[in-house]
């Protein structure tokens, strides 16, 4: 498929993973015996077919100062770089690529987004935030929380969030500026760290969400391997199935969260073969125990 004379064509949104994993597969086991002109014409294929999946992964941004049209190419110099750099020892490549794609995203928030256009009201704000953040840092002895700086402002919390978000919008040198007031504070000491937990915060709302659109069985599996702690053996006793259909009822699950995490909207549920909705429906014995 890849690496042929012929240009293939790029998937639709709705094409399933399984195939863009399988085609990178293909492309892996092909490459190395290709001569240099084939590759270059194979890799193209392959980032072309897979262009829909850096998409969805771009459209999770929007909104967020940045446009979606400049999201998008950032998102296909990660999908190159994760062409460029995949092995399939590491896993499959829609793993690998979202991490490579979303990291290229982030990075581009991170270091190139400094002098986006913040709107004159919004810029006012900043510096009343960096003012009273000032002004309670002095008087609690700590930092103030966005409720005590909403209650000083008199501002409601939304704003004082979209303004400390858009204070990444100044240019580098500006962080080196004074907050004003009495404080000798600079604005860059208001920023924070780079946090992986709250940057997870967003994954996490979305897959509970997603977890409630899951059969009542699939959901209770979950909840007991990975909120109780138990294995696939004791789940299965208290199902009263094999060991084996648990780990194909996870790996199918789990498969499902995260092609609808990937996707405009979540892909319909599909009962495996030769269950029916009853069967979906059999509570377990026992309880989730905790760890």
């Amino acid at each position: 498929m890849f690496g042929q004379t012929t240009t293939t064509t790029p998937p639709t949104t709705d094409r399933g993973l399984e195939d863009l994993d399988a085609a990178a597969l293909a492309y892996a086991a092909r490459i190395e015996g290709l001569p240099p002109e084939r590759r270059q014409e194979a890799r193209d294929d392959l980032v072309r077919f897979a262009l829909p999946f850096a998409g969805r992964l771009a459209r999770r941004y929007r909104g967020r100062g940045e446009p979606l049209e400049d999201l998008e190419q950032v998102a296909r110099l990660g999908l190159v770089n994760a062409v460029d750099r995949y092995d399939p020892e590491r896993g499959s490549f829609t793993a690998y690529a979202a991490i490579t794609i979303v990291g290229e995203i982030k990075r581009h928030f991170r270091d190139r987004t400094w002098g986006v256009h913040v709107p004159r009201r919004l810029r006012d704000l900043i510096l009343e935030v960096g003012q009273a953040t000032a002004a309670l840092t002095s008087e609690l002895s700590r930092a103030p929380t966005v409720a005590e700086l909403s209650k000083r402002l008199e501002t409601p919390e939304e704003e004082i969030l979209a303004a400390l978000e858009s204070a990444a919008g100044y240019s580098p040198a500006s962080l080196n500026a004074p907050v004003g007031g009495e404080s000798s504070a600079e604005f860059g000491d208001l920023v924070g760290e780079s946090d992986i937990a709250l940057e997870s915060v967003d994954d996490r709302v979305t897959v509970s969400g997603l977890l409630h659109r899951l059969p009542w069985r699939e959901r209770r599996i979950l909840a007991m391997r990975f909120y109780g702690n138990q294995t696939q053996a004791e789940i299965a006793a208290r199902f009263g199935i094999s060991q084996m259909h648990v780990s194909r009822l996870l790996s199918r699950a789990l498969t499902w969260l995260r092609q609808a995490m990937l996707a405009d909207a979540p892909p319909p549920w599909q009962n495996g073969p030769g269950e029916s909705e009853a069967a979906n429906q059999t509570r377990a014995v026992a309880p989730v125990r905790g760890r």
